[in-house]
């Protein structure tokens, strides 16, 4: 690539259409690019993205893999920022990509289009280190933290004066929570008054370029989280006039539900507290301050805020998993508990605004007030959910914690679809959604658009130009036990054992239950050490980067994962051969957002199942079959061992929404 020459285009044409047109033709910049091959589903997704943008109108877009779809809406998206001014907004749901887009296809395009046009990558704030902080914490590190953890602060020290990139993802180890927190940038604590002109303070460099460069790339719960900030504007949505790109949009209504809603946080709490004042160490910001009063009143409050948790939890029933759905029937049991703990934080709230006010340092007082205000916002929260406030919202107490069991209250929207349809798909603006998995084999992406408010947006569906027939086999199997038989997970490891041994290993197993796939995994060691391939289990001691590391190091390996391997996983060639799914990826009906989605489809007259449950496991499907052909050359096996597939009449909706391949039934 380092051979390309710019190219002659002219970026002044009479329309975008034209210029992405000229672009794509046999004569345009494109074809510079070494084997690079026409692909008329990607010129024809290119085309659809311009003229939405050239007429501020709003389109989804299914691509299917090997379209190339980054390019096609990068190349309407940078000329329309550079020639209209728009700043374009591009959001994803994985890191890998985002690191895509800013190192590979951007610098690309620029070589090919003979243009400049600079692109951010923009984290969430807790993400960067703050130097300001930095320094407080180290000047107060007797104050604030235990002789246990400051060699954690020493560390980090020498590491800031090093990172080129200031985030937590550039750091070797995962620093305590603790820590983490008294030094990243928080809003009222790292500004551009305090650290604006501090070259070393990454968030502020990141922000003041996101200010100014023509193009932004975030994830989808920044861009939410950015969005509720915004000062709105009929014609942008996070800068006047831009327009946004969401790629992997399959996953936006869970995202977006999250940011909705509200959750009440039994650690995230806990951690305030302790930042304010620590008995067991006797550190903390109140410590510092000599803040009296303040500080009784946390060491009051710790006791009781787990107390408050705990009475709540004890109405709930976790027999069956981590979640517990609270309904209109439970108000009477949740006046009934003894709940001083509002009172107390907004007593302690006010505390720790006075403490504050008294303070000359600043960059302390800022701390103090945005903890109180912090405060403030938990007491509305638990007012909220103890009183159901919010209409057409589910309620749930959700246990989290591998060690210890902590709770968090949640408060979510049923349906997204009219606050999206008002957020994104307003008129005088534009959003693009695209991603490889949106249909259910309903026509238009009918099913995807409904659910995101997105009913009176133009479709597009663009298939995979791959050929499947020759590159992918299915595997089915009739006769695996139902998981509740108890030959389940036997029968699992054989059939497992078999196809990795087709396979010669190089093979993701992807399960649908954490517990299930730790059972099987224990079992099946024994079986892949006498393989001599190594067994890479998802939660144990490597982090997923380092597994997918270790995958595509060419060593034979099996990979056990659960949810977060299904999707945004690209591993071409050969290292990955096979994709075993364990289970169709039914969502658990009694999980409470799931539940309530359920339910108000059966009042309103629909087929819960035929309506949600069913296209849902059909996206999530696919997603995990997608996973195995990523490029023209990739050749492999996709086995699926759920009997439903061909016992049941729904498997002939999942098998007609897979791409058309040889099917084999054992």
């Amino acid at each position: 690539m380092n051979n390309l020459q710019p190219s002659a285009f002219s970026l002044q044409p009479h329309s975008l259409s034209a210029a992405v047109a000229k672009i794509f033709s046999e004569e345009g910049p494109l074809a510079l690019i070494p084997g690079f091959e026409k692909r008329p589903q990607q010129e024809e997704m290119a085309n659809a993205i311009a003229a939405a943008l050239e007429n501020e109108q709003h389109l989804v877009v299914e691509a299917g893999t090997g379209v190339g779809k980054s390019l096609a809406y990068l190349i309407p998206a940078l000329l329309t920022a550079l020639h209209a001014g728009r700043k374009a907004i591009i959001s994803t749901h994985t890191i890998t990509l985002q690191e895509q887009l800013l190192y590979k296809d951007i610098p690309l395009l620029e070589k090919i289009l003979g243009i400049s046009c600079e692109a951010v990558l923009l984290k969430g704030r807790q993400n960067y280190l703050c130097p300001a902080r930095l320094e407080r914490a180290l000047q107060h590190g007797n104050d604030l933290f235990s002789a246990e953890t400051l060699p954690q602060l020493e560390r980090l020290r020498l590491w800031s004066e090093t990172t080129t990139d200031g985030t937590l993802s550039d750091l070797p180890e995962v620093p305590d929570p603790q820590i983490w927190a008294q030094v990243c940038s928080e809003r009222h604590l790292c500004t551009p008054k305090i650290c604006g002109k501090n070259p070393r303070c990454f968030y502020q460099v990141a922000r003041r370029r996101s200010l100014t460069a023509p193009i932004l790339i975030l994830n989808h719960p920044l861009f939410f989280t950015l969005l509720e900030d915004a000062s709105s504007s009929e014609k942008g949505y996070l800068f006047p006039n831009d327009f946004v790109i969401f790629d992997e949009a399959h996953t936006l209504e869970s995202i977006a539900s999250r940011h909705l809603g509200i959750t009440i946080s039994q650690y995230g709490l806990r951690q305030i507290l302790h930042r304010l004042y620590y008995p067991k160490t006797h550190k903390g910001l109140l410590q510092q301050v000599k803040a009296t009063t303040a500080i009784t009143a946390v060491s009051e409050m710790l006791p009781e805020a787990d107390l408050f948790f705990e009475q709540i939890a004890a109405l709930c029933r976790f027999q069956k998993g981590r979640e517990h759905r609270l309904r209109e029937k439970d108000l009477g049991a949740l006046e009934k508990i003894e709940n001083t703990l509002i009172h107390r934080l907004h007593r302690l709230s006010v505390l720790v605004a006075s403490a504050a006010e008294a303070v000359e340092n600043e960059t302390t007082q800022s701390e103090l007030s945005d903890l109180a205000t912090q405060l403030e916002e938990i007491e509305e929260g638990i007012v909220t959910f103890l009183e159901q406030r919010e209409p057409d919202s589910v309620y749930w107490v959700e246990k989290t914690g591998k060690t210890s069991s902590f709770y968090n209250l949640q408060v979510a929207p049923v349906s997204i679809d009219r606050h999206l349809q008002q957020l994104l798909f307003r008129k005088g603006a534009s959003a693009i959604l695209t991603s490889a998995t949106l249909s259910t084999g309903t026509p238009n992406l009918s099913y995807f658009r409904n659910r995101v408010g997105a009913s009176d947006v133009a479709a597009l569906q663009l298939g995979s130009p791959f050929d499947y027939e020759e590159q992918m086999k299915i595997h089915l199997v009739r006769t695996m036990p139902d998981p509740r038989d108890e030959r389940y997970e036997a029968a699992l490891e054989e059939w497992i054992a078999h196809f990795t041994e087709l396979s010669q290993a190089r093979a993701f197993v992807l399960f649908t239950s954490y517990k299930t796939m730790q059972a099987v995994a224990q079992k099946m060691q024994t079986f892949f050490d006498r393989k001599k391939w190594q067994l890479l289990v998802q939660g144990e001691n490597l982090s997923r980067t380092r597994m997918l590391e270790e995958f595509r190091s060419g060593k034979p390996c099996v990979l056990f994962g659960t949810e977060s391997f299904w999707t945004g996983v690209d591993i071409p060639g050969e290292a990955l051969s096979n994709v075993i799914i364990t289970r169709l990826p039914f969502a658990t009906p009694d999980q409470p957002l799931t539940e309530a989605k359920l339910e108000q489809i059966t009042r309103s007259g629909g087929n819960a199942f035929g309506d949600y449950s069913l296209p849902e496991a059909i996206l999530k499907l696919r997603q995990g079959v997608g996973r195995l052909i990523r490029n023209k050359n990739d050749h492999g096996i996709v086995a699926i061992l759920d009997s439903r597939l061909v016992n049941k009449s729904y498997g002939k909706a999942f098998l007609k929404a897979l791409p058309s391949c040889s099917v084999e039934i054992l």
